[in-house]
């Protein structure tokens, strides 16, 4: 089944997208999710230039062979550029393989291991009264695991989140501030556990807690912190120091047993064999659209598996509804899943990207 055409496609609809639509002899079309946040049209750019002319006249059903060849004929091998186009053409030929079988994705991978797939959502607030209204809305929603973040008073742009229309996102940069702007660890780790008490006193533990540190403590401070909530049971703290340092992880890890998340930054196996390997992360967070796709993603969580570590792959609105299906029939086979990340998508990228989910 050849290939005659391979198009991109960058919109805006409220965000930046990439997109990639691979076009068979038979008239199947796949779609692959490129899009890298702030360097979309480095991508578009390497497609357009690199792969697409490459994919013309090969064999559709070659997936891992291409997957190789674009992978080792690049030279320059990994970086985020490249693997996040490579995972949009393997995502791509996946969709169309799937088609051609007449067989939902997740099928083709081994079948189901699970009936549906648990996702978590973010909720914000200036204030913690502001987080456990947001909380309130989303667990009557539905939503059996959620992401709390607060404004923290004494700082001004970090980690305050604003409450405008549509979906809130962090840091802050509007509305509200509290008085200075540089970021304060002290005030950080001292105010956190208060919002998680809080949470657990009001909601108790029928949720699994989630929070995202986006890398911003030292090992030490991370080893503190995640001491300090323990009682709380997180499901996970995210990102507590930069992943480059991984050998640092072994010192959080003797302090803590607070589960600990990694790898949204990570764009292959090579990112996160060390983590892993030593289990010195619980939930391994790469995603489809960065770690090569479906086949990329594929070897992470085998290798994952053998270790006990489990998937909890990034997901929010910057990455496109066609990343987030593929995701989930990948979530719906892969055995040691352990959540999704979930976002939800504005009314103007639903024009742009049409689908429904069925939430449960």
């Amino acid at each position: 089944m050849k290939i005659v055409k391979a198009e991109v496609f960058v919109t805006c609809p409220g965000r930046n997208f990439v997109t990639l639509k691979i076009t068979t002899e038979d008239g199947i079309t796949g779609l692959g999710d490129a899009t890298l946040n702030g360097r979309e049209l480095s991508v578009a750019s390497y497609l357009q230039d690199h792969l697409c002319p490459q994919l013309i006249g090969r064999d559709a059903h070659r997936i891992e062979d291409i997957w190789q060849f674009f992978y080792k004929g690049a030279y320059w091998r990994r970086g985020p550029v490249t693997m996040s186009a490579i995972s949009a053409v393997d995502m791509a030929l996946w969709d169309i393989k799937a088609k051609a079988a007449n067989m939902p994705l997740y099928q083709l991978l081994g079948g189901a291991s699970r009936e549906g797939v648990m996702v978590y959502c973010h909720t914000t607030g200036h204030s913690i009264d502001e987080a456990l209204d947001d909380y309130a809305r989303h667990q009557e929603l539905g939503f059996k695991a959620i992401r709390v973040q607060c404004g923290i008073p004494g700082m001004k742009t970090t980690y305050g989140m604003s409450k405008g229309k549509g979906l809130a996102y962090e840091p802050a940069t509007k509305g509200q501030w509290p008085e200075e702007q540089l970021w304060s660890t002290e005030k950080y780790l001292d105010f956190m556990p208060k919002l998680f008490d809080a949470v657990r006193n009001k909601f108790g533990f029928n949720e699994h807690l989630l929070h995202d540190m986006h890398h911003r403590l030292t090992p030490i401070e991370a080893a503190r912190f995640g001491k300090s909530i323990e009682d709380y049971r997180m499901f996970w703290m995210e990102d507590p120091t930069p992943a480059e340092n991984q050998e640092c992880f072994r010192l959080i890890r003797q302090h803590t047993v607070t589960p600990i998340a990694v790898g949204e930054v990570f764009n292959s196996i090579w990112d996160c064999k060390q983590l892993i390997e030593e289990q010195l992360i619980d939930y391994i967070r790469t995603t489809l659209t960065h770690a090569g796709g479906i086949t990329g993603m594929r070897r992470i969580a085998d290798f994952a598996s053998l270790y006990q570590v489990r998937t909890g792959s990034h997901g929010p609105s910057d990455l496109s509804p066609v990343c987030m299906a593929a995701a989930l029939h990948f979530d719906l086979w892969v055995p040691n899943f352990g959540v999704q990340e979930y976002m939800g998508y504005s009314e103007q990228m639903l024009e742009v990207f049409p689908h429904k989910l069925d939430f449960r």
